[in-house]
């Protein structure tokens, strides 16, 4: 496996964004430990971060190279600061850069990757878990699966405890009046509710059972198991922390090759 640390230019965002990239290799090593890897049609993995991470935390705080070493898998991983991968009212288009720009830039960059939904995925943690399932919803098209590990998935229900984490102030720069979230292209329940189960990718939901996001999950697979989405949900003792998310992305990385 490469590992690599880009800068990118966002013309979107109109500002350099950095990308840690995660590629298989063809490599040869004197000891036995060669890797044939695929250089062509490879899947991909657009691994999303919480609140308090950038691109980097996914490789600092868990061993994803090594989780997906045996793959064929590249994994891209943004940074998108606190916006919350949505188009703010501060006009910084976090959802635009994510769901239109990133993937064109990733396979410009690097066009061994494949652009088969089938083999297109999305990840993500807290506000990455609701990023990514934001992507699988209003995106079905690009992705197969999708993985949200204690995700922030019922935003429009939760705004008590959106406002415990942070001010008012910075909720209504990212999505403006909060009694106007429920309904719009932020609300993920709302996304479920109205979209075409035919046309969406499955999805994978796990949230500690001492996580306070705990709830949130178990209302979101209600809410797709209700509208008949493929949908997954497992869950353990666990935290909102990279305990539990080192653990987990390991069995969401296996949901998505074994299907199961």
């Amino acid at each position: 496996m490469a590992f690599l640390q880009a800068n990118i230019y966002s013309n979107v965002l109109e500002l350099e964004v950095m990308v840690n990239v995660i590629l298989p290799q063809k490599t040869r090593k004197t000891l036995g430990t060669d890797t044939p890897e695929a250089t062509e049609d490879v899947a991909v993995l657009y691994l999303l971060h919480g609140m308090n991470g950038n691109h980097s935390v996914w490789a600092r705080r868990t061993a994803i190279e090594r989780y997906v070493s045996d793959l064929k898998m590249a994994v891209i991983m943004p940074s998108t600061d606190l916006g919350w991968y949505t188009d703010t009212t501060y006009d910084m288009k976090y959802w635009t850069f994510l769901s239109e720009e990133l993937p064109e830039i990733v396979h410009e960059l690097f066009p061994q990757l494949t652009k088969k939904r089938e083999k297109t995925f999305a990840a993500g943690l807290s506000m990455g878990g609701y990023g990514a399932v934001k992507l699988g919803l209003r995106k079905p098209e690009n992705f197969g699966a999708i993985v949200s590990l204690s995700g922030g998935l019922t935003l429009a229900e939760g705004v008590d405890q959106l406002l415990e984490l942070r001010g008012k102030k910075y909720w209504e720069g990212i999505f403006g009046p909060l009694d106007q979230i429920k309904g719009s292209e932020n609300d993920l329940i709302h996304l479920i509710e109205t979209c075409d189960p035919e046309k969406m990718p499955r999805f994978f939901l796990s949230c500690g059972t001492e996580d306070p996001l705990h709830i949130a999950s178990l209302y979101a697979t209600e809410k797709m198991r209700e509208k008949g989405l493929a949908v997954t949900y497992e869950e353990g003792l666990g935290e909102h922390n990279w305990e539990y998310w080192d653990h987990w992305i390991q069995r969401g990385l296996d949901w998505i090759i074994t299907n199961k």
